[in-house]
């Protein structure tokens, strides 16, 4: 190898790589060139494993997510249409009504749902609990919910959801939060109704608010959209892409207090994109029928005379919790 005092021409090293001594250092070259190359398919392989579970999320577009807590409960679902199961220990009302710290459910009690089905299984983990996820992850569930539904992990910081291969669902109230839960990497995005409660006040609320934000944020001019991203204390780039596309980038499903199939299609009117219900189905007097029904009206929202067929005869709803009767404000969590 012929060296020089300009660096070694046959490694076409500029002088910049020469060593402390004078001497030109290849294999330190080389290195710092496999290093970038390294950080460069990394960015590369995030990229794409957040496209693709942003795509695995819009495949449940048009559906109906239900909460269950038994095989026999998830049977029922796959059986009544759902296009996935939330699988929890608790309903949400059971887990209101407890009270007292929620946290992820047993893997065992997971494991035995996806047995059961052949549709996606979800389960929920505490927000901010990287461990609870990572549990998740190894058990092969379909997609994980960083929920305000169980009892907070951390009071500041988020999961960071790019570092997993399992798309992520996350709950909002506003376009603020579901843009800096979609920067952390959620796939999905879903109101924060109060679940538990049967009562679906704060999803039309959340969903209304979100598309209210939507709207004014696509009427600004472009040089108007950096101020925008600074209130909403989100990233410029996802702000864009909703002054530039009228919506999320990712799918969004309204979730908290739908219990009937009336509550489905008026979600279904403000702009959800799916829906999620948690104890209005097993909570009611008839499961099975109230969970068909409102599959059907998810999916005929806009048909009135069906959806009053539908809401015949379907035993009696949950009880529910009046908004005014609330005593904890999940949604408050993880903002």
């Amino acid at each position: 190898m012929e060296v020089g005092l300009d660096g070694c021409r046959s490694c076409e090293l500029a002088p910049s790589k020469l060593d402390w001594f004078g001497w030109a250092n290849p294999i330190r070259s080389i290195m710092k060139r496999d290093t970038k190359q390294r950080r460069n398919e990394g960015k590369l392989m995030t990229q794409n494993r957040a496209e693709l579970n942003r795509n695995l999320a819009q495949m449940l577009k048009g559906g109906v997510i239900m909460d269950v807590t038994t095989p026999e409960q998830a049977k029922i679902a796959q059986d009544a249409g759902a296009c996935a199961v939330m699988a929890l220990e608790r309903i949400p009302a059971d887990i209101r009504a407890a009270g007292g710290v929620s946290r992820m459910s047993d893997p065992a009690m997971i494991k035995g749902i996806q047995e059961a089905v052949s549709i996606p299984v979800m389960a929920k983990v505490r927000i901010g609990h990287i461990a609870e996820a990572r549990i998740l992850q190894a058990i092969e569930i379909d997609y994980i919910d960083e929920s305000e539904v169980l009892s907070p992990a951390d009071d500041v910081y988020h999961i960071d959801k790019n570092q997993f291969d399992v798309p992520f669902v996350c709950g909002a109230k506003n376009l603020g939060e579901a843009l800096r839960r979609i920067a952390e990497g959620a796939a999905m995005i879903r109101t924060k109704g109060e679940p538990g409660t049967g009562d679906v006040i704060q999803a039309v609320r959340h969903m209304r608010t979100m598309n209210k934000q939507i709207r004014e944020l696509v009427g600004l001019r472009d040089d108007e959209v950096y101020e925008a991203a600074k209130q909403l204390a989100v990233p410029y780039d996802l702000a864009k892409y909703v002054h530039d596309n009228g919506r999320l980038p990712v799918v969004n499903f309204a979730a908290g207090g739908v219990a009937t199939p009336a509550d489905a299609a008026l979600m279904m009117e403000l702009g959800a994109e799916g829906v999620f219900v948690g104890s209005g189905i097993f909570k009611s007097g008839d499961p099975a029928k109230r969970a068909a029904a409102i599959v059907k009206a998810t999916a005929n929202w806009q048909d009135a005379d069906l959806l009053a067929k539908l809401s015949e005869n379907l035993g009696e709803a949950m009880v529910g919790i009046n908004e005014d009767e609330i005593q904890t404000i999940m949604a408050a969590r993880g903002e």
